[in-house]
């Protein structure tokens, strides 16, 4: 099972990573936001869904995507584009979209201000 984990990270962690990554070492795969706000701003509760929907499906087609969601394909070819653009999914060959993981694990901390 491919998991990747979402969450929060600084800039030093997410270059620590990086280095790494360069020498070889293996790591989890992770998209890292840079604040809990940008995290909440990218991924609403409609593009959660959508990236729940397509966790585990291959590639899959905006209309298709819709048609799961119960949702206008006008809307979600909006939440796709947005989630290309930020990098949680990828285009496939045959013009569909995939979100290559079968499972989402969630992961920050929140601190008092």
């Amino acid at each position: 099972m491919k998991t990747v984990t979402i969450g929060v990270s600084s800039l030093e962690d997410a270059e620590q990573r990086l280095a790494d990554a360069f020498k070889g070492k293996r790591r989890s795969a992770r998209i890292s936001f840079a604040s809990e706000d940008l995290l909440w701003k990218v991924l609403t509760s409609k593009r959660w869904a959508l990236l729940r929907v397509m966790a585990g499906q291959g590639t899959l087609g905006i209309r298709e995507i819709a048609r799961r969601l119960g949702r206008d394909a006008r809307a979600v070819h909006s939440d796709v584009h947005l989630l290309l653009k930020a990098g949680l999914l990828n285009r496939a060959e045959d013009r569909g979209v995939v979100f290559p993981y079968d499972e989402i694990h969630v992961d920050f901390v929140l601190k008092a201000a």
